[in-house]
């Protein structure tokens, strides 16, 4: 299937990259400028900022209620940004989605990021706030039940990360991860997977990007054959929560969350694969107004409430 016309409108309206060296500071500042207004927000029960005290220090995050209730599943959401973009504001609207179709009570993580605090500092924070989140199950309503980590692009590398700190750590109270187009191979070899070759220009997402992208967090010298880096690479996946991993038909990132899936399969993981045909990389936070990648949203809360998912075959 071809890229979705709506997004090849947006695309063909971005200018080409011109070689000029990655500035976050601006970066972010451009983001910033895109949020909506509060007003334009899918309204919820309740939306709160606070601070999770953690092992990893003092992190910022931003809860939201979705309905007046007695007990709630906990979702923690890790944004997505190549490591260095993306806040508590910019993705607002997918940790609002996530808690209105879901049923579910959101904590969306403001961890650290890179160039300023490069690996392992926002894997630390986001394992931190599963922790707190758990240990604050009674302030946060919690049923007990359900504690999935949710994370879109290098959010899902974190989501896939946490789940294997846990199990090292012994800490059996994540029950799901959704990862969204993760970023789970930072070994940029365009040889290892062939949508990094089919997709490589055009659609957003670059695979010449890739690695200039994700030096900000690796700049300390961290290792991408370390599986906390690089959550592929980890040879025993076995004992890791259920799993939803959604990829994009024209994403470079695509084999990598795909193959991901397959391992865990292999290492008897209940995980669920589905690829959104004519999505690109980032669909979830960039095209959710468009109905048929809405549906990711739903997707998500089907798995986490054990219901049949209403997407297409």
């Amino acid at each position: 299937m071809t890229i979705h016309p709506e997004i090849a409108k947006v695309l063909r309206s971005i200018p080409a990259p011109d070689g000029s060296p990655l500035d976050p500071a601006a970066m972010r500042a451009g983001e910033a400028a895109q949020v909506p207004p509060l007003e334009d927000r899918i309204p919820l029960h309740a939306v709160e900022d606070t601070i999770a005290s953690t092992d990893a220090g003092e992190v910022p995050v931003r809860i939201y209620t979705p309905v007046d209730a007695d007990s709630y599943g906990l979702i923690v959401y890790l944004h997505g940004g190549a490591f260095f973009l993306g806040s508590l504001d910019t993705h607002d609207h997918v940790a609002r989605s996530l808690a209105k179709e879901s049923g579910h009570k959101v904590i969306s993580v403001g961890y650290r990021l890179a160039p300023e605090a490069a690996f392992p500092a926002g894997l630390a924070d986001s394992y931190g706030v599963v922790r707190w989140a758990a240990e604050q199950g009674q302030a946060l309503k919690w049923n007990g039940g359900t504690l999935a980590v949710a994370g879109d692009s290098s959010g899902g590398n974190f989501a896939a990360a946490v789940t294997a700190m846990a199990r090292e750590d012994g800490f059996s109270g994540i029950t799901h991860q959704i990862l969204f187009y993760p970023s789970l191979d930072l070994d940029f070899d365009v040889d290892r997977y062939a949508s990094m070759r089919e997709n490589a220009e055009g659609y957003g997402l670059e695979t010449a990007g890739l690695k200039p992208f994700n030096a900000f967090y690796l700049e300390n010298g961290a290792d991408p054959a370390d599986p906390l880096v690089s959550p592929i690479k980890r040879v025993d996946l076995s004992g890791l929560p259920q799993a939803l991993i959604l990829t994009a038909e024209h994403d470079p990132l695509r084999d990598e969350g795909e193959l991901y899936g397959q391992r865990l399969k292999e290492a008897g993981v209940d995980a669920t694969v589905h690829r959104y045909a004519g999505a690109n990389h980032g669909f979830v936070a960039n095209f959710s107004w468009l109905p048929e990648f809405y549906r990711a949203f739903r997707e998500a809360g089907d798995f986490l409430n054990g219901t049949p998912s209403d997407r297409p075959a």
